[in-house]
């Protein structure tokens, strides 16, 4: 018989004892396996998301906050800038350099799914990760620039709203509480999934967003009209002076109207009958007075990725600010969700061994009960050195047991969280993706195993074969 049969025959003779062992190492293998999965995942997430174009291009401020709002939908929508930026990159303000410019509008939401206004370069020229997929429809077709009131549904995004295509929607501001634009949307596309945060998106016209927010603004300018019209009616037949014509029972604000744009009308801001009109006529566009941009995704032309500095530079000229979010992403990873990666993997791995030591225990205790066992086996033969050796493979069976079970409980974990990892962040995590650090695992146990089982095989390589057999006939 071989002594891994024999280090098997003598777990086997204490099962509850050996299984509660192998399953509490098998805890903390199962926590190592979930934090390598998630984050590598993860990572890989984001950086293919922020991959596909070159920079990102928004208002002053907060480099990592524009990166986070406009590629991964996450918190809220930085401050936009002027429509003359995307104007003036459209006309070749950086030379050739530029391929496409992408206008990105953000602000208004839908069943907790970012709404962007952009155009159909977003799904018709860019690509995302780094070998450059292009996006394609799972249903339907890309919106066109044309049509202002058509959107695109990230697979997420259509599966938590059960749009279909030809189905209508209508989005709601962030900043309000359960009121909708007057305008609907209606979805022309579902795209496949892509395992980045466009997958909760939802995708609409750019011209149509203006045009939602500037309909809500024209309606609150009017509804503000119509009250200090009453007011002064009131003020007059009670014979009260007015002091100020500013005052108004209704106050205007970006955040609960339009996001960038003036909260009072101006000379360039028609009244609602002049939007109505606007609107009967298709071709004619809002003036761009009225527009505001979140962000502007720069793809450049082949080559050109060398020029990045100056072109930061040349943008910072017009106001603005151009940020990398391939550096951006990579700075995140590496100063902070790598730092906690490390810390809750030390924490898994403290797991594993206190799991260690527990084997140690079991073994070490066991060991009063088995000198019998030992002696006979010394006296039919055996040497110290092989006694020594099955109680070392017995400890190294443990050990890689619980890893084994640790190993599909930790992609099990990984696979039931998932879904809500993906309904949170768009992220969509493979339980069946391996991780190289997973590689480590098993030298890892063998070594830790041999460690522990180095006590209790000291005893029995010590034990006194006379004495053992005169103690237990």
């Amino acid at each position: 018989m071989s002594l891994w049969k024999i280090a098997l025959r003598s777990i086997q003779q204490r099962v509850l004892a050996s299984a509660l062992t192998a399953f509490s190492m098998s805890l903390g293998v199962a926590l190592v396996v979930a934090v390598l999965v998630i984050y590598g995942v993860v990572d890989q997430s984001f950086r293919r998301s922020a991959q596909g174009f070159h920079l990102v291009v928004g208002a002053p401020g907060s480099r990592l906050e524009l990166v986070l709002s406009t590629v991964f939908h996450i918190g809220k929508a930085p401050a936009p800038m002027s429509y003359d930026v995307y104007d003036e990159l459209k006309r070749g303000r950086l030379g050739n350099s530029v391929k496409f410019a992408v206008p990105i509008c953000m602000g208004d939401m839908y069943q907790g799914c970012r709404v962007v206004g952009t155009t159909s370069e977003l799904f018709g020229d860019l690509t995302y990760s780094d070998d450059n997929r292009a996006y394609e429809f799972s249903a339907g077709r890309n919106i066109q620039d044309g049509e202002y009131f058509e959107a695109v549904l990230g697979s997420i995004a259509a599966q938590k709203s059960g749009k279909k295509i030809g189905d209508t929607l209508r989005t709601t501001h962030s900043g309000t509480s359960g009121m909708e634009r007057q305008e609907a949307f209606t979805v022309v596309g579902i795209l496949k999934p892509t395992g980045t945060p466009v997958d909760k998106g939802v995708f609409v016209n750019v011209e149509g967003f203006w045009r939602s927010h500037a309909s809500a603004l024209d309606a609150a300018a009017a509804e503000a009209a119509r009250a200090r019209a009453a007011k002064e009616e009131a003020d007059r037949v009670m014979g009260v002076t007015q002091e100020s014509e500013s005052t108004t029972t209704t106050e205007l604000s970006d955040k609960d109207l339009m996001i960038g744009l003036e909260a009072t009308p101006t000379e360039e801001t028609p009244t609602a009958g002049a939007a109505s009109a606007a609107e009967a006529n298709d071709a004619d566009l809002l003036p761009r007075e009225r527009k505001r941009i979140t962000a502007i995704f720069l793809l450049l032309q082949d080559g050109t990725e060398s020029s990045i500095p100056l072109l930061q530079r040349e943008l910072q000229t017009m106001g603005v600010q151009a940020v990398s979010p391939v550096e951006e992403v990579s700075q995140l990873f590496t100063g902070l969700i790598g730092n906690l990666q490390v810390i809750l993997l030390i924490l898994a791995v403290l797991v594993v061994v206190v799991a260690g030591i527990g084997i140690l225990v079991s073994i070490y205790n066991s060991m009063n009960e088995r000198r019998r066992e030992i002696a006979i086996m010394r006296a039919l033969g055996a040497q110290r050195k092989t006694v020594m050796l099955i109680i070392l493979l017995e400890s190294i069976l443990l050990a890689l047991g619980g890893g084994a079970l640790g190993l599909v409980a930790g992609h099990g974990l990984t696979w039931a969280i998932s879904p809500i990892i993906a309904e949170q962040t768009g992220v969509m995590v493979d339980a069946f993706m391996f991780q190289q650090g997973e590689l480590y695992l098993i030298p890892g146990l063998v070594l830790l195993a041999s460690i522990v089982g180095l006590l209790p095989a000291a005893v029995a390589y010590k034990t006194d074969v006379a004495q053992s057999l005169i103690a237990s006939p």
